[in-house]
């Protein structure tokens, strides 16, 4: 049996979003009646990924949970945000004529900082499925992160549940 859904969420401007999607996971793992295989959860969006975490509990003064916050810290070291034009050779001259040519600002093509750490981190989470639950351990949750600061938008959540 293979099933895919997606669902939408709603991203914020000028910080990382970070979706746990966990219990939307559970429940298309539900409707399958699947009882053992796997599930991706997967996004198309270049600036995005999918991870697997625990919840932090705590909660840092921009709103993202203590764990969310250090992570994106640690990748402001590695990878830090393109405030401005020449931190990165990408965007060049012809994608910011492509991006114009697609109604897209010059500022919404400034996020190179966004795509290196969503291939860093990879754009999907493969899951267990193991009597009919997913197996995310005891503090287990999935979540979609946008690290696309540069504007808000709707992100696209899909999920492919495969087994029997």
């Amino acid at each position: 049996m293979v099933y895919r859904e997606a669902f939408q969420v709603q991203s914020n401007d000028k910080i990382c979003t970070f979706h746990n999607v966990t219990q939307q996971v559970r429940d298309i793992v539900k409707k399958t009646g699947m009882q053992n295989g796997t599930v991706v959860v997967y996004s198309h969006h270049t600036t995005c990924a999918v991870i697997t975490q625990e919840c932090a509990f705590d909660m840092s003064m921009t709103g993202l949970e203590t764990l969310q916050q250090d992570l994106v810290d640690v990748f402001e070291k590695l990878v830090p945000t393109c405030s401005r034009e020449g931190i990165y050779l990408h965007p060049g001259p012809k994608a910011l004529a492509f991006a114009a040519e697609h109604g897209e600002d010059a500022r919404g093509c400034h996020n190179t900082d966004a795509h290196l750490i969503s291939s860093i981190l990879g754009r999907s989470e493969t899951l267990v499925v193991a009597d009919g639950e997913v197996d995310l351990g005891e503090f287990g949750f999935v979540y979609f992160v946008d690290f696309d600061k540069t504007r808000a938008r709707k992100r696209t959540v899909q999920v492919v549940a495969m087994g029997e």
